[in-house]
């Protein structure tokens, strides 16, 4: 068995699909400290650089008639702050300049993923939990200081009969604290799984009987995985939302 893994390695068709998502020092060497510049802090400062070069130097020369980056821009903002006062009422526009900044780094560091030879910074928990965690603790700490006592309304259905409002409670309390996890993990789980199948269908193209066949479906994956790129950080966004919602208007 060991002898035909052996002859794997050498002559057959092997690929990892997973490899793509190492974090790797920038600068060389196999250590990775605190502070060490990695292939996750390029990517990331590439997508920071991306949403300043469209919201800020796309919209610095304002006209009439709008450019392209001024009418994507125009169209980003107009596209957010409506789900923004849509999904969480009027009194969450204060919140937008957060959100807004939340959806385009979200969608620029998904779609910079997709350029070949990237790196795609949402794909690993690292960030996505990072990103997660300061939703909650936003919500949350909106929530006490808005309403006080008053926030943990959001947990006693007060619609349900009484013997059944302590048990709702605690579902509802678990609920709450289980947000960041599946924040977080929906973000990066999608985007993992896409890459991962480009991967794998890249790596069936070296074969010349199949390679019409994975040249065809990587060209439908990548399709799929701009969709996805632009949906998740949507959903993520939206998610916000909803948060932001319970946390301004508790009581159910």
């Amino acid at each position: 068995m060991a002898d035909k893994a052996h002859g794997a390695e050498e002559g057959g068709l092997v690929f990892h699909p997973m490899d793509q998502f190492i974090v790797k020092p920038l600068f060389g060497g196999d250590t990775i400290g605190m502070f060490t510049i990695t292939n996750v802090t390029l990517w990331m400062a590439l997508a920071v650089v991306a949403t300043v070069a469209m919201m800020v130097f796309g919209t610095s020369k304002r006209a009439v008639v709008p450019s392209r980056g001024q009418s994507i821009a125009e169209l980003a903002y107009g596209f957010i702050y409506k789900m923004v006062e849509d999904v969480a009422g009027k009194d969450a526009v204060k919140f937008f300049p957060y959100i807004m900044t939340l959806f385009m780094f979200i969608v620029f560091a998904n779609f910079l993923g997709l350029l070949p030879m990237s790196f795609t910074t949402t794909s690993h928990f690292a960030v996505t939990v990072v990103l997660a965690l300061l939703v909650f603790l936003t919500v949350t700490i909106v929530g006490f200081v808005k309403n006080g006592l008053g926030f943990l309304g959001l947990f006693w259905v007060s619609s349900a009969p009484l013997p059944l409002r302590p048990i709702l409670a605690i579902i509802e309390l678990i609920s709450y604290f289980v947000r960041p996890v599946s924040h977080s993990i929906r973000l990066a789980g999608n985007v993992m799984a896409g890459h991962a199948v480009i991967k794998v269908f890249a790596g069936f193209a070296a074969i010349a009987v199949v390679s019409p066949v994975s040249v065809v479906a990587i060209t439908a994956m990548y399709g799929l995985e701009v969709l996805v790129a632009f949906i998740q950080a949507y959903v993520f966004t939206i998610l916000t939302c909803v948060y932001l919602k319970d946390a301004l208007h508790p009581s159910h």
